[in-house]
């Protein structure tokens, strides 16, 4: 396949729907693609250089090809894993060439970092892609006509294997999700270490709020854990209820993308949310911040679950076609008094795509040619 001299590529986060600790136990879980992406360009250069911008992260590197070596310095901060990451694949991926190519590569994300949704995987799916397009490993499936595109399922395969060796690097052990997620987009099913992409689900418009509470994943982890220890026939139907909110919001899903989304199924999913909350509490993994969250958008008409560990960190408010933009404006304004970031976004999203540099915004293009 033909090389490419210039790529511009996105890719987006993930958020959990259904299934949080649950999935730990051998539980049905639901993770969905964040319309907030990572947007990455390229450019082969004709320089014996290799330059890397992460203005998210303030990190802007340049090496001479002739000497990487010694690059690795044992420090596991971000931004030097995300530069490992980057590095390693970059090398593993022209190790066959006859010459390791000059390249320029800007990576910026909406997504912030270290907040549980997939910020890394779409880094590494982002430059994923694009390595193996400019080697010319896969396809630049871009036509003059299109905005954006798609590679083949079997090139989504590789670049999902590729970005889980990036993702491995990063963080060690993970499942796998997060770049999944972020290859195929839409909604996953994930269980018992198995990962599903769901066909013909809808997309559907949230709240993304980040409490700004730190937490450790670990512990809570372990929390919940303790927690069916020491009350297992209390907490193992608690598992099992999860089990089953994440199986029917799968099926109403399916349901909304074939028949068409009805009334009846939004007071589902908000049900579903009502009582996958509840479990989570339940579980001991909930906080002040997150409850002042959910009464606060309750009183707005609008139902609201944490994503990801709890403890603090994020949650998902789902917005339904008579959710009026004066409301929205009003919930925004309300929870950014409390101090938390929001965002106003969507679930369901693409995942990797080639685009025209005239498909992107004049923010994103900006910032990707300043660098």
């Amino acid at each position: 396949m033909a090389a490419v001299q210039e790529c511009f590529i996105s890719a987006p986060g993930k958020s959990i729907l259904h299934g949080e600790h649950a999935v730990v136990h051998g539980k049905v879980a639901l993770a969905v693609a964040l319309n907030l992406r990572t947007y990455l360009r390229l450019q082969v250069a004709s320089s014996s250089q290799v330059s890397i911008s992460l203005p998210n992260i303030n990190t802007f590197l340049c090496w001479d090809l002739r000497e990487l070596t010694a690059i690795a310095d044992g420090s596991t901060d971000t931004r030097s894993m995300a530069v490992l990451a980057f590095l390693y694949t970059y090398l593993c991926v022209f190790s066959e060439s006859e010459v390791l190519p000059g390249l320029k590569v800007c990576v910026w994300s909406e997504l912030p970092t270290g907040a549980g949704l997939g910020s890394s995987a779409a880094y590494t799916v982002c430059v994923s892609a694009a390595l193996l397009t400019a080697r010319g490993t896969i396809s630049s499936p871009l036509t003059h006509s299109q905005e954006s595109a798609r590679w083949s399922e079997q090139e989504l395969e590789l670049i999902n294997s590729w970005a889980f060796q990036g993702e491995k690097i990063i963080h060690g052990n993970p499942s796998g999700v997060d770049n999944a997620v972020g290859t195929w987009g839409g909604f996953l099913r994930y269980h018992a270490g198995k990962i599903t992409p769901l066909s013909k689900v809808p997309t559907l418009r949230i709240l993304l709020t980040n409490t700004n509470v730190p937490r450790s994943t670990k512990l809570l982890v372990s929390r919940v854990k303790d927690r069916i220890n020491q009350y297992p026939t209390v907490m193992i139907p608690v598992l099992e209820s999860v089990d089953a909110v994440s199986r029917i919001c799968e099926c109403t899903l399916a349901e909304m993308a074939t028949e068409g989304a009805s009334a009846k199924h939004y007071s589902t999913l908000e049900d579903l949310i009502d009582i996958n909350q509840q479990h989570l509490n339940v579980m001991g993994v909930g906080h002040e911040a997150l409850n002042t969250l959910c009464q606060l958008t309750l009183a707005h008409g609008l139902h609201s679950k944490l994503t990801g560990a709890g403890g603090g960190g994020c949650a998902i408010t789902l917005l339904t076609p008579e959710t009026g933009e004066c409301v929205v404006r009003d919930v925004i304004e309300d929870l950014k008094k409390l101090g938390f970031d929001c965002w106003e976004t969507s679930i369901g999203s693409p995942g990797v795509l080639m685009h025209s540099p005239t498909s992107l915004t004049h923010s994103v293009i900006h910032i990707l040619n300043k660098y």
